[in-house]
């Protein structure tokens, strides 16, 4: 545990294990302990690198807006200060952004990418929640409301349910807000009083960012993996377009999975994640 000069910033790190590196990129207002299953499992085999970013579990704040863009270049210049050419990266919501964006400008430097629920623009929650433009991809003409299984919903039963699946899926979102909450009014340097400062702009780079082109991640050359779960906030199919825009990626949609997927299946997770970073041989 230590703290690394990034870009002008102390920013929290951790490194555990050893073999080939493996870069942990974290969710948005999450710590890396809500990645600590994956670098425990990941640890007895590979080097696992993972630091927080800026108004982040352990590291400060800094002034002003965040950006995708920012991420990348903290990545890079946190591989730098690790003296590495290269690692795989693991990376989860806007961590798997930041990876995409990676894999798709500065390919030299990934070994392979594992993006687990990550989004093209803002108007995948809008797909999420059943509303704005249509899916690139049309998802199948049997659909189960996010947030339930069939079971719960009805299917197969003959139950009919009038229970509004947006306010389920903002259900699940607010509990998983608050659990990273918890978490950052115990961690953070900046106290807890600080936390709505850092949603708000986490809020505006959400409601604007990212712009990726389906278009441009044909450019990705490393081996990658898709991830997200059944019921996550990033719907199915537009998972799958981002799988079927980089050639030859891999797609998992974990079962009975919300966005909060690495804490509900953490060894499901971690198995797949194994087994794809032995299968890419880099």
């Amino acid at each position: 545990m230590a703290y690394l000069q990034i870009n002008g910033e102390e920013l929290y790190s951790e490194v555990q294990g050893s073999g080939d590196p493996v870069l942990l990129l974290h969710g948005g207002f999450c710590s890396l302990e809500s990645l600590q299953e994956q670098a425990d499992s990941l640890a007895d085999t590979y080097r696992v690198l993972a630091f927080e970013r800026p108004g982040h579990g352990r590291s400060a704040d800094i002034d002003g807006e965040y950006s995708y863009e920012r991420g990348v270049a903290e990545a890079l210049a946190y591989l730098d200060a690790q003296g590495l050419e290269s690692a795989h990266v693991v990376g989860y919501s806007d961590g798997a952004i930041i990876g995409l964006l990676l894999a798709r400008d500065h390919p030299h430097r990934l070994r392979s990418l594992v993006a687990i629920s990550a989004n093209l623009d803002p108007s995948a929650f809008d797909h999420a929640l059943g509303r704005g433009n249509p899916p690139a991809v049309e998802p199948s003409t049997t659909e189960i409301a996010p947030g339930r299984d069939s079971e719960e919903s009805g299917a197969g039963n003959g139950t009919d349910t009038n229970a509004d699946p947006d306010a389920e899926v903002d259900a699940g979102l607010d509990a998983e807000i608050d659990i990273e909450r918890a978490r950052y009014d115990r961690l953070s340097p900046d106290g807890p009083e600080h936390a709505d400062t850092v949603l708000g702009k986490l809020s505006r780079l959400w409601e604007t960012e990212p712009r990726i082109d389906p278009a441009g991640l044909a450019e990705v050359s490393v081996p990658t993996l898709v991830m997200s779960g059944d019921h996550d906030v990033i719907r199915p199919d537009h998972s799958l377009l981002i799988a079927s825009s980089i050639p030859e990626a891999q797609l998992c949609i974990l079962p009975g999975a919300t966005h909060g997927l690495v804490a509900e299946r953490p060894g499901l997770i971690s198995l797949v994640i194994r087994q794809f970073l032995a299968e890419s041989g880099r």
